[in-house]
């Protein structure tokens, strides 16, 4: 319990706390083995894909980004296949069975892939660079927000204009956290010394961008007073559960009581 106490959060990790306790408990406290889901799979090896076309300079071809997505999408699949061999257990959505949306979630994520390059060379965006030299690509940050340490991977930081940086999120599922962004924009300021009053989302879905999220004075506070509520909520040993909709979409329903119990 003491590492589950001390350890920095994350806005996924607080995100999850907030909608249940329980489930964030059993996966993080009792370490529940996951089930696995072909959209996770799915969203890391796009953002892989993407990463490597931009640290590429945007010299690699449609053709080698796409390999980069299909031979990591399949790495994951596999792997996940080796301890989950029944596809019927995987997470899936809608009407689709495991098996269906693996192969379904493949497709979706070339196609994605392809767009998301045709979409990049079109508009070209401009990366920041830290004083270091490290591009805005994946940066690593750890900061304190409302006394709490959190962490985190800005996807990518771009080059507004002179002091000022725009984060941006890759997103190839639906769900959307401002939590997120408002963090980022807070981790930027906090660790290097820039501005970033705006941040967005390239949707993959839709292969456009999202309109921008503004960091506010309010929402700056709100963002640490959630840090802070989730991590003394923790400290207290807090774990409500919040038995749902969302029931649907835990990785950890097969060893949660309450989902038995709506069951």
């Amino acid at each position: 319990m003491s590492n589950i106490e001390t350890q920095p959060r994350s806005p996924s990790q607080t995100s999850q706390y907030e909608d249940c306790g329980w489930r964030w408990w059993l996966q993080r406290g009792e370490r529940v083995e996951q089930r696995p889901a072909a959209w996770s799979h799915h969203g890391t090896a796009f953002h892989s894909a993407a990463e490597a076309f931009e640290r590429s300079g945007r010299t690699m071809s449609a053709e080698e980004v796409l390999q980069v997505f299909s031979d990591q999408y399949s790495a994951l699949t596999n792997k996940s296949l080796d301890k989950w061999p029944d596809t019927d257990q995987w997470m899936s959505a809608g009407r689709y069975t495991g098996g269906e949306d693996i192969e379904r979630r493949y497709g979706l994520g070339q196609q994605q892939t392809t767009e998301y390059v045709a979409w990049s060379l079109e508009n070209e965006p401009k990366f920041w660079k830290s004083p270091t030299g490290d591009v805005g690509l994946e940066l690593s940050f750890m900061v304190e927000l409302g006394g709490v340490k959190v962490r985190g991977f800005i996807d990518q930081l771009l080059d507004e204009s002179a002091n000022v940086v725009r984060v941006r999120d890759l997103k190839t599922g639906s769900t959307k956290s401002k939590l997120q962004l408002h963090t980022y924009s807070l981790a930027v300021q906090q660790v290097w010394k820039v501005e970033a009053p705006k941040a967005d989302w390239y949707l993959a879905k839709d292969g456009r961008l999202s309109r921008p999220v503004k960091l506010t004075e309010e929402a700056a506070e709100e963002t640490a007073e959630r840090y802070a509520a989730m991590d003394a909520a923790v400290k207290r040993g807090d774990a409500p559960a919040r038995p749902g909709f969302n029931c649907n979409f835990c990785d950890v329903s097969h060893a949660c009581v309450f989902f038995s119990a709506k069951s």
